[in-house]
């Protein structure tokens, strides 16, 4: 009935070291950066990426995500604060940022106001 790689599978100390996975955290919409400065007309770069992307997944903006802050970014993010019911600016900061973070990754985005 049992020999002894049974009792081995039962508990008994193995000379494998433990394999330990990475914490893995949720799997974000965008994947451009994970910083997030302020942005405004004028920007640029990676940040600027995560900024359109994250628009096009919130409110389905329809941005280029070529990293550029113009017009067009600009007025979608005024519409996604106007729509969020926060500071209409048209300017990327910290509230900014958390409420475009929450609603790209939301699985009922996108959301239309």
């Amino acid at each position: 009935m049992g020999g002894p790689a049974a009792a081995a599978s039962q508990g008994a100390p193995s000379s494998e070291p433990a394999k330990v996975l990475p914490a893995q955290g949720p799997i974000d919409a965008c994947e451009y950066t994970d910083r997030r400065p302020n942005l405004q007309r004028g920007s640029s770069g990676s940040a600027v990426r995560q900024l359109q992307c994250y628009l096009n997944e919130a409110i389905d903006a329809g941005l280029r995500e070529d990293g550029r802050f113009g017009g067009q970014t600009r007025n979608a993010v005024r519409d996604f604060q106007q729509c969020a019911d926060i500071a209409v600016d048209g300017r990327v900061g910290s509230q900014s940022w958390s409420f475009l973070s929450f609603w790209a990754n939301d699985p009922d985005r996108p959301f239309f106001c």
